[in-house]
């Protein structure tokens, strides 16, 4: 089966990669002539584990191909996916003019019956945009020629996005007709072939089921930092109240751990967009307001405990591990890194930084505001206090001893809650996590 996949960021670039895996042929599209030179010289601009070597296998296999222009590939393929951004507009809605660019090109070129499937986070209604749009380019050319929309909204996490799309919880697919659920099922008949959920509903369903996905996972981590802020206030231990709570299986443990806020492409993003939704339909959606509020007060929560730790923060060095919203990824969008360095910055520290593979990206970020070392433990020199911001694996059992001997003092800020409290204080450190009081001796 052929397909084209329009747009080669994150979604557009594993999706074709993942799709080829499974034995497609795909053509991806992007403007950018240097990013499909470089793709199809097989080097990757963004970081996902295990992304670079699928590529150059079905690039080499001859299934993933990429190239500038749809209309070289149009006439062949059996449906173009939309997989361009949509960041959010000035009022937290989302910019759909690539995706509104996507379907005039759609428009203007197609000679057959086409199918266009939305892989974009868009929101409700959109499709019908897309199809008075498609409709007005036919109508220019004068010509009369069947096509259909879908949505496929996608689910991947940063970090593991290569494994949910092979083997996904569900896959989510919006049609208007059986001959567009036909389509989609051939080329996901791998899927069906192996018992995973593929669920067919109505487009609108499909549109709204991706924000309320992200916006309930982001609900839940609001609700867990919040009960964390409670339980220092009251000598509650937040991981004793998260495992208590988590082991109602009507609750579940996912997405139950405090921490210094969410980040990244996806929650912000659809939050403030689902928020935009509600407004310009006359629904005030208030427990997803709150959700953002409390995230981006929680990004300020490690300063907060910097400050309280060390009082005037003017001339101290702090330490960062970790810069990425989350472990194995490099992006920094919304990371709660960034705020915590700022507001650092404005009070006069000098601050060193580490991040196993996002130096470069925050570099493109902040330049020379911040010093960077070139490993977790060259941050530590002379330092007054560690403040651990993404849980990186190679963080997680670090030698206290080096950790104590590099430092200056001894105040070490667990942003993430994976170290043990009475391990830290006594090797010496004064020790705040998340919900959990100081500990020190």
């Amino acid at each position: 089966m052929n397909i084209a996949i329009v747009g080669t960021g994150y979604v557009g670039l594993v999706s074709g990669a993942c799709f080829a895996e499974m034995g497609a042929d795909v053509t991806c599209i992007d403007i950018d002539k240097t990013k499909i030179r470089n793709l199809s010289d097989g080097i990757i601009p963004i970081y996902e584990p295990g992304l670079d070597e699928l590529v150059r296998r079905n690039v080499k296999s001859g299934r993933l191909h990429f190239t500038t222009d749809l209309a070289d590939v149009i006439d062949d393929v059996e449906a173009v996916f939309c997989a361009v951004g949509t960041p959010p507009d000035e009022d937290g809605s989302a910019d759909l003019s690539h995706v509104i660019d996507v379907a005039r090109t759609f428009g203007r070129l197609i000679n057959r019956y086409s199918l266009l499937v939305t892989k974009s986070t868009v929101p409700v209604g959109t499709a019908a945009i897309i199809k008075d749009v498609i409709n007005e380019e036919l109508a220019a050319r004068g010509v009369d020629v069947d096509f259909e929309v879908a949505s496929n909204p996608e689910f991947l996490k940063e970090g593991a996005a290569i494994k949910d799309f092979m083997s996904p919880d569900r896959v989510v697919i919006g049609i208007e007709s059986e001959r567009a659920r036909k389509v989609m099922e051939r080329l996901y008949r791998p899927f069906l072939l192996n018992n995973f959920r593929v669920l067919f509903m109505d487009i609108p369903s499909a549109e709204m089921t991706k924000y309320a996905a992200n916006s309930m996972l982001a609900t839940r981590i609001s609700f867990m930092n919040e009960i964390a802020n409670l339980c220092e206030l009251t000598g509650a231990d937040v991981n004793m109240v998260r495992k208590g709570i988590g082991s109602d299986v009507r609750i579940g443990g996912k997405f139950l751990y405090p921490g210094c806020g969410y980040g990244g492409s996806c929650f912000p993003k659809d939050v403030r967009a689902l928020v935009a939704a509600g407004e310009s339909r006359g629904c005030d959606m208030r427990i997803i307001k709150a959700v953002e509020a409390v995230n981006e007060r929680q990004k300020s929560i490690v300063f907060d405990k910097l400050q309280h730790a060390l009082g005037d923060l003017s001339g101290k060095r702090i330490a960062i591990w970790g810069l990425a919203f989350k472990p194995e990824t490099d992006d920094m969008r919304c990371a709660p890194s960034l705020v915590v360095i700022e507001k650092l910055l404005d009070a006069g520290s000098q601050v060193v930084v580490f991040d196993p593979v996002a130096m470069n990206e925050c570099r493109r970020r902040l330049g020379d505001a911040v010093i960077y070392a070139s490993d977790m433990y060259e941050t530590l020199v002379d330092a007054d206090a560690l403040a651990l911001i993404t849980e990186w694996k190679q963080f997680r059992l670090p030698s206290w001893r080096l950790v104590r001997k590099a430092m200056r003092g001894n105040v070490i800020v667990d942003g993430r809650n994976i170290y043990d409290p009475q391990e830290l204080a006594e090797e010496g450190f004064y020790y705040c996590s998340i919900g959990r009081n100081a500990v020190f001796v």
